[in-house]
């Protein structure tokens, strides 16, 4: 294994593999010269002669060295995504490697014997999703002195709470029965589940070795516990490489997979965004990696936003511009990940309510209250109120 395998990360998103670029800059800044703190939307200066620089590469410290391990899911969109990241992490002198774990019933073992070697031997083990199965299951294989995880959006705000409470972890929009298979699966999976969990939980190591730490990298508002550590990605990679970016006269608004996840009804969610577009003038629609073509087509159709499909995570594309002086925003990672990529720019990010009326019959329990802590917790945001839409029929 080489020096760089000593911290080994597993990411299987874009934002994952930006975020741990973000770790390893502020792990290296942290060793060394700390960059400054992020100063406060508020009062912040518009973009053009008198906007605040970013900082310069020459004065930010090196990352750390970290060897990616890629785990791409199997969508095109993503695909491309984490290819456009990867090629970035290899220009910050990070190894990469793309590992295909999906696409067969035997490809998850083959990439499981591929890797545990370096797994075990790994000092530093970064994960991006803790509520991947996969990355449960190398969890296992791990003997490393720390252990950290670095956001996958909103979801790490669920992953503090149940890890907290001592709960299974379970994505906040997954509903719980399924078919009798499913369940015994679920079933048969449960002694991985736990024993990951418990990976999760710091050891001090009486008696057993070194101590084993656990660190939580995140933008989102959460609150470290049992001995957990907490720091905050305030996205300094990501403004010391990029901008700041010009801004545009228009509005930009920010798709969202909660349709895809079938948490919001798709008639509803193409109201409200029609509602936002007359609203606010908006001309441009980033969509998210996941959301459907035919979809897209239809929001493109009726409303007459030309649609962007974004081949990098959002606050990079924000980050080099053009950009709209306002982004809308559904709850979702960027209300809290934007604020702090954005900072000092003039960019105005706003959130809009999701309204419970918009919900799907097969939304979890979960979703309602999820979505309003999304939006509730978000800094240096504006709020909008949940978009009226005509009554259906």
């Amino acid at each position: 294994m080489s020096t760089s395998a000593s911290t080994l990360a597993f990411v299987e998103s874009p934002v994952q593999l930006l975020n741990v670029l973000e770790w390893a800059h502020a792990r290296a800044a942290a060793a060394g010269r700390p960059l400054d703190g992020v100063p406060s939307q508020r009062g912040r200066r518009a973009a053009g002669p008198g906007a605040e620089p970013g900082p310069s590469p020459a004065d930010t410290p090196a990352p750390v060295p970290v060897r990616i391990v890629v785990l791409p899911p199997t969508d095109p969109m993503s695909r491309g995504q984490l290819r456009r990241m990867a090629e970035l992490a290899r220009d910050e002198g990070c190894e990469v490697q793309w590992q295909e774990a999906r696409g067969s019933r035997l490809a998850p073992l083959k990439a499981l014997a591929a890797l545990a070697r370096d797994v075990r031997a790994a000092r530093t083990v970064v994960v991006g999703d803790p509520f991947s199965r996969y990355v449960q299951l190398l969890l296992t294989l791990v003997r490393a002195e720390e252990l950290v995880v670095v956001d996958d959006g909103t979801a790490t705000m669920e992953f503090v709470a149940q890890t907290a409470r001592g709960e299974r972890l379970v994505r906040w929009h997954r509903v719980g029965g399924g078919t009798l298979p499913g369940r015994v699966r679920e079933l048969a999976y449960a002694p991985v589940s736990s024993a990951a969990r418990r990976r999760f939980a710091p050891d001090r190591g009486a008696g057993a070795g070194k101590a084993r730490r656990v660190e939580v990298f995140t933008s989102m508002p959460v609150v470290p516990h049992g001995g957990m550590t907490l720091r905050t990605n305030e996205f300094a990679w990501t403004r010391a490489r990029f901008g700041p970016p010009r801004l545009t006269k228009g509005t930009d608004l920010v798709g969202t997979s909660l349709v895809e996840t079938g948490i919001v009804d798709p008639d509803r969610y193409l109201d409200a965004v029609r509602s936002l577009t007359l609203e606010h003038g908006a001309t441009r629609y980033f969509a998210h990696r996941r959301e459907s073509p035919e979809k897209l087509r239809a929001l493109s159709r009726e409303t007459g936003l030309e649609i962007v499909r974004p081949d990098l995570p959002l606050e990079l594309i924000a980050r080099r511009g053009p950009v709209g002086r306002t982004i809308l925003s559904f709850p979702s990672t960027v209300v809290h990940t934007l604020p702090y990529a954005l900072t000092g720019t003039g960019v105005t990010v706003a959130v809009c309510d999701v309204d419970p009326a918009w919900l799907t019959g097969s939304a979890s329990p979960r979703a309602r209250s999820f979505l309003a802590g999304v939006t509730d917790t978000a800094r240096d945001v504006h709020r909008l109120p949940a978009q009226v839409a005509p009554t259906a029929g």
